[in-house]
Formats: structure tokens, sequence, C-alpha cells
């Protein structure tokens, strides 16, 4: 086991992970820019190091301030949560030539699934299904219009390099293609730094269903099931809930099993998660995202395992904690991603919380690192904080949830808390009938209204 990890990230997470280390008597690092000098993960861990200043650019993305706080305190691995340096295999590697450990996956599949067209080349030769598009990038010697009528319009144009709605365009008709092929250049060449493109089939009104997946880089993987992702604003994901209200037991088994398979043969190591969307009982791969990710409890409270302790623990070289007969989904979990921003125009509103009372009771976790007097930097993401609610039912889950969310106060800033009040009360959502356009559907629909 590792003697001392440091947590190169930053908010939430950060302290997510220093819980998971001080539960397994590892000591802990935190490094801070200087606009996080006062964050709870800085208080709360053995050492701090200041790698910076606020910019990302200067400070949390600066390796040679990371590897100088690891020579300094002597820390022997990195764990670098989410975003950030979560998927740069170039860090990971870096971190093997000092002889510090990474806990994360192998640096060759974080660079196989960072690229999307590597990424559906392999998913596809391992045998996970993926949505009908071209066989690679879309230059300008390739007849993009031949191709796009092969796959049937509409299409989705997306950047080769990049994630997070960046670089993705839709062309409805033929008439649209030549705009979004060059308009989704443009914004991949400026978000990437890499202008490639290629073409899906757009899907109508598919959900986003992910697969938890855990290996141990051995060639054993397990799935835990799934989330549904479908709450989207802009390819942002606003609320997360498993198991989906619309996968059967049958559908889950097949597409979990698909996908441990899968990891089982690549020799995946630590945690993952695969994405697809699901439309008419049909699995269509999107992207693999080789880290923690954001919306993690939501399977942690059904499952009953600890991910992020897992992690550390295989990347440590220890065993997978269960065999796939002995996962079992307890029950439901919804989780609301709970901003500071206006919750109508989804503007930023940093500054400082006046006040602030985290709802509680049986199955409400709160996962946050905000506290009454904190200051939330103009920086970096706006997350205040993510309330995960858990319940032996959907129904149950729903009615605790609008009572926690009916409990929660953030004052001195606005938050977009209101908008979850109104969606936990919205027959559609209670039903659960939506998919990845409805919560852009609903907006529209508030504010022509609201004039």
């Amino acid at each position: 086991m590792f003697d001392k990890i440091l947590i190169a990230n930053r908010g939430e997470i950060a302290l997510r992970v220093l819980r998971a280390c001080k539960e397994l008597g590892i000591a802990t690092v935190a490094v801070h820019s200087t606009a996080d000098a006062d964050a709870m993960h800085v208080r709360l861990a053995d050492e701090s190091v200041c790698i910076g200043p606020p910019p990302s650019k200067d400070s949390y993305l600066n390796i040679p301030n990371l590897l100088a706080a690891c020579e300094i305190t002597g820390a022997d691995a990195v764990h670098p949560g989410y975003g950030f340096l979560s998927e740069n295999a170039r860090f990971a590697e870096i971190l093997a030539e000092h002889n510090l450990g990474f806990i994360g996956p192998k640096a060759e599949h974080i660079r196989l699934m960072g690229d999307k067209i590597e990424a559906k080349k392999t998913a596809k030769r391992l045998g996970i299904p993926v949505v009908p598009g071209s066989d690679g990038a879309v230059g300008p010697e390739d007849d993009a219009m031949a191709i796009a009528e092969s796959i049937g319009f509409p299409v989705l144009v997306k950047a080769a390099a990049g994630g997070g709605g960046r670089g993705m365009k839709v062309a409805q008709t033929a008439d649209d293609l030549m705009l979004a092929l060059s308009t989704a250049g443009s914004e991949a060449k400026s978000a990437f730094g890499d202008a490639s493109v290629y073409l899906e089939k757009y899907l109508q009104k598919p959900r986003h269903i992910e697969i938890q997946v855990l290996g141990d880089g051995r060639g054993g993987a397990i799935h835990l099931g799934e989330r549904d992702c479908s709450l989207q604003r802009r390819h942002q994901k606003v609320w997360e809930e498993g198991p989906s209200p619309v996968l059967s037991p049958a559908a889950r088994a097949r597409i979990g099993g698909i996908c441990a398979k899968a990891m089982q043969d690549m020799q995946y190591l630590g945690v993952g998660t695969i994405e697809f969307l699901y439309e008419d009982g049909e699995f269509y791969f999107i992207e693999m995202n080789t880290r923690i990710q954001v919306e993690h409890p939501v399977t942690e409270m059904i499952t009953g395992i600890d991910l992020v302790l897992e992690q550390i623990r295989i990347a440590a070289g220890g065993d997978l904690p269960v065999t796939q007969e002995q996962i079992v989904i307890n029950g439901h979990a919804i989780e609301c991603r709970i901003n500071a921003e206006n919750p109508e125009t989804f503007r930023p509103s940093p500054g400082k919380i006046l006040q602030y009372h985290p709802p509680g009771g049986l199955g409400v976790r709160i996962d946050s690192a905000v506290y009454q007097g904190y200051v939330i930097p103009p920086y970096y993401d706006s997350l205040v904080g993510k309330l995960i609610v858990h319940g032996k039912t959907r129904a149950e889950c729903l009615m605790r949830l609008r009572r926690a969310l009916d409990e929660m106060v953030v004052d001195g800033i606005e938050t977009t808390l209101p908008l979850f009040r109104a969606l936990v009360r919205n027959p559609d959502i209670i039903d659960g009938d939506y998919h990845i356009h409805w919560l852009e559907q609903y907006l529209d629909t508030a504010k022509a209204s609201s004039k």
C-alpha cells in the first residue's frame, strides 16, 4: 500500500479522496493555488503545499510544481481526481519516470480512450456496440457528403480529441453539413489544438446510459451496473440516477457483461466509465472516461462499494473487492449537481457563502467542500456540492430528494437549487420519461413562458 498520497486536485473531489485515504490509514498531501488556501481539503490534509497562482495552468496543471510537491513531502503516489490531469497520459508516464504511483489507468489506455476515433475503433474491436459513423476523421480529401448520406441524416459532427460538448454540431440536412464541419473543426482547434472531426448518426431522443467498470490490470474486471445521466444542459450532466428507470435487469446484465469482458481483454486497471446512447432497446458507445466520475456516488449508494477507496487499493496492487456474482443493486439513488449559478441564465455566481445548511437524515449524502463563510472563487468550475439521496425504491428516493432539497440552504450566492426543486416535482421526471434533449427543451419552454 502507498504511504503518502498527494491529491492533485481541489474542491469536493479532493476532499472525497482525502477521506478515502484516511480510512486506509494513508497520509495525505493537499496541493492548492493561492486562491484555495482556505479550502477544506487543505485544512484537513496532513500536509499542504501551495503550487502557484489561481490560473489552473500555473497551479493544478503545472506538472513541475506537482513533482516538486511530491519531492518536498515524500509522497509516493498521486491521485488526480477528475478533470485537470486525470486523463493526461503523459502525466502518468512522467510520474512513473520519477518512481511515483499514478492512481488511475495505464497510460496506454488513457491515451487510447482519449482519442475518440481510436476509442470507437477499439470498442468495436472489443465487441462493444457503437454508433454508426465514419471510420475515422473526415478530412478535406474525403467525400463528407457521401459518408453522411451513407449514415443517414441527421448526423453529428464531433471533435476527435475533445469532449464536454465542444466541437460538436448537428447537421439536420445535407444543406447544413459543410457549415457544421467548419464550425465544429474551428471549435475543436480552439479548445483542443486539434481540428479533426468525425461523423456519427444523430439519435433523436436517446438516453445517456453509462456503465461503471473496475479492473485489476491483470485481466480481472467487473461492472457495477449503470447510471442514467440523460438530464443534461449543453452536454453537461445535471442530474444522474441509478439504476436507470428504463433498463430491465436483462438489458443491464447484457451491456454490463459486454463492458466487463472488454475490460478483461484490455487488462484495464482501476475505475472507468463506458458511456452509451440508448434508444429503442439498443446501446451505442460514445466514449470511455478513464477516471473517477463526478457522479460516482450514485453507484456507491446502490452497491455499497467505495469506488475511490478501491481505486487506491487496486492501484497499489490489490485485488478486486468482489466477484461479479456478489454485486447486488440495492434500491435507487439520485445525484443533483448544485452549482453556483443563476438557476435561469446559468451565469456563474462566485462569492461568499453567508449561510450554509446541508440536509441530513437517512439516505442523504452531501459531497461538498464548502462551508459557511467560504468564498467560491471565480477561477474554477462552479460546483457547490453534490446532493445524493438513496431510497428503497425510486418513488421513495424522489420523495426523500424533494425533502432534502427543500431543507438545504445556501445563501449569499445564487445556486441551481430552485431548478432541482422544480425538476423533482415535474411529472416527466417523476415518471422517468426524459431523454438527453429534455432539459434544454424544458428550459426553453420556461424561458418563453416567462416573457
